[in-house]
């Protein structure tokens, strides 16, 4: 279809022109293409553009709608004796996540911090390209172009230049600030989330460099000297079983739906005092009401307690039981009264320390019948081994003191139920064991709230569980790890990246009621082919099934149109 001037005389006023819309089509009879008119706009000098306007709008809106109508002009007579199919792209998960991430906000988040910045390069689509390689095939930004060019179809954005990816990560790290707190409110009242309970805990992944960064100095255009720390390859013994390598340290906060609202990185050696520090500041400045961290043993400490309790907020935290210097958990083991039992099998004893002073700890004893057996099993099953070694060495050595005697007494699993005697002798210790039965399928944890219900305190702990999940996909789903970037704002920008596709992961997930995995096997199946006629190109999806509808429905998100580009 296309638009022809034709010309004819008049009397009136000689040589005029008029504008018209036409279109070709193929007679089978004569066998030669022909030219029928469409619409006939007249007098090409007495236009009016606003009509032509709204015209290609409602035609634009009736071919989106109605693909049936149009697609059978390219494919008209023996047309489709001539079709060429030139392949196909995957267009499911793009079009998944790029719905996702408008409606989240964060496509008019990313955009609102670059209305004044005069940027040659389509950044926000960039950014959401490289969000998108992690949630579906995570990979280098060398590969990225590849994948962006010849694998997936991505909305207004053909092809990509790693140089381009690595400007864009800088912009992001430079507003990271800005736009999480944009999309944290966004997503919140989008979805109505209760941020009353925040869980906060830690991971670290690695780097693949040689050893750690130096500090270095660098001048900037002013001739300014300044010193910059070598950021997050301080070693570290981390979480990935990599000691050898550099560290990093990522937290994030979670919902108590499992959805990560913000993260935070640091150098593998920053200390957790200056963590929490820095928790609580940030997500002061987020204009929340009361809220009340969840927290593992390894942020308990007297300071970092006092630090969560600024603000008016409160903590519930876990509390070690087996270190003998934590005398209120020795206090809380040792304190008389009945358990209750709670509707799902869980039996607590509510206590409330230290009445006399400021600031009360109130403690909560758990203990898990089911747990409670299996770690008695589990003891059971090593007290037994621990006395057929014992056995074999009686045997075989006769009382004499071996290396063997030496390995087995301090062995990490067997050696702390096996006590040694003056002479040598080795035998269970019965009186260790009593003790450990003491505290089988317990746990201790520990609130400045004295107004929660015990059931509610225990629940809110339980659900710590919610961000130790997100740990597990961020570095097996996401591929977080390893990280080959050198620059600080780099390193900073790759855990935001992951950070986003988590965040739409997650809300997906919540949303359709199925896994991350369980919705690539749908959406997976939905292709881009390309079709080329003589008539002109077309760029079709594939049927969509009943369970791409579902999942799409779910997700309050639109299905693609089944022509998604007409060149004729």
């Amino acid at each position: 279809m296309y638009l022809r001037i034709t010309k004819a005389k008049t009397k009136a006023d000689g040589l005029v022109e008029y504008l018209q819309l036409c279109q070709n089509y193929y007679d089978k009879e004569t066998k030669r293409s022909k030219t029928t008119v469409v619409y006939n706009f007249g007098r090409k000098d007495a236009v009016d553009i606003s009509a032509i306007k709204q015209l290609v709008s409602n035609l634009a809106s009736y071919i989106a709608k109605e693909t049936k109508e149009v697609l059978p002009q390219l494919f008209a007579g023996d047309a489709d004796l001539h079709t060429t199919f030139l392949g196909s792209v995957s267009l499911g998960g793009t079009w998944l996540l790029d719905q996702m991430w408008k409606r989240l906000g964060i496509a008019k988040a990313l955009k609102s911090v670059l209305k004044d910045r005069n940027y040659s390069i389509p950044l926000e689509r960039l950014i959401f390209s490289m969000v998108a390689n992690r949630a579906l095939a995570p990979s280098s930004k060398l590969h990225l172009e590849h994948w962006v060019a010849h694998e997936v179809y991505i909305e207004d954005l053909d092809s990509v230049d790693s140089q381009n990816l690595y400007r864009a990560m800088d912009f992001l790290q430079e507003h990271s600030d800005v736009l999480q707190k944009t999309i944290f409110h966004a997503v919140a009242d989008l979805f109505n989330l209760e941020v009353d309970l925040l869980f906060i805990d830690t991971t670290t992944t690695y780097f693949e460099i040689e050893g750690e960064d130096a500090d270095y100095s660098e001048t900037d255009d002013a001739g300014t000297e300044s010193v910059h720390l070598g950021y997050r390859r301080r070693s570290k013994h981390g979480k990935d079983n990599h000691p050898e390598l550099a560290q990093v340290v990522i937290c994030f906060a979670v919902t108590r739906t499992g959805i990560p609202v913000k993260c935070w990185s640091w150098p593998g050696n920053t200390s957790d005092k200056a963590i929490v520090e820095e928790i609580k500041k940030d997500l002061n400045l987020w204009d929340r009401g009361r809220t009340i961290y969840v927290e593992d043993t390894g942020f308990n400490s007297e300071k970092n307690r006092r630090i969560l309790r600024g603000a008016g907020d409160h903590y519930i935290i876990g509390e070690k039981l087996r270190l003998g210097r934590y005398a209120d958990a020795h206090e809380a083991l040792s304190k008389r009264g009945k358990f209750t039992q709670l509707e799902n099998g869980l039996e607590i004893k509510d206590m409330l320390l230290d009445t006399d002073s400021t600031i009360c700890r109130r403690f909560i004893l758990i203990r898990n019948p089911d747990e409670a057996k299996r770690d008695k099993l589990k003891r059971d099953d090593i007290v037994a081994e621990a006395e057929r070694r014992i056995e074999a060495l009686k045997q075989e050595q006769q009382n004499q003191h071996t290396k063997r005697t030496c390995a087995l007494r301090s062995h990490a699993v067997f050696g702390k139920y096996i006590k040694q005697s003056k002479t040598g002798k080795l035998s269970i210790d019965k009186m260790k064991i009593r003790k450990e039965e003491q505290f089988d399928g317990k746990y201790l944890i520990s609130t400045s709230d004295l107004k929660l219900s015990s059931e509610e305190v225990v629940m809110g702990y339980k659900q710590l569980a919610n961000i130790e999940r997100v740990f597990r996909d961020m570095k097996h789903l996401i591929d977080i790890r390893p990280v080959y970037h050198r620059k600080e704002q780099r390193i900073k920008s790759h855990i935001l990246l992951c950070w986003l596709a988590m965040l739409m992961i997650r809300i997906a997930e919540q949303e359709s009621h199925l896994t991350w995995f369980q919705m690539k096997k749908v959406f997976n199946k939905l292709h881009l082919g390309t079709l080329k006629t003589p008539q002109g190109t077309v760029r079709q999806t594939s049927e969509i099934t009943g369970d791409m509808n579902k999942l799409f429905n779910a997700l309050q998100i639109d299905t693609p149109n089944k022509v998604m580009h007409i060149e004729t």
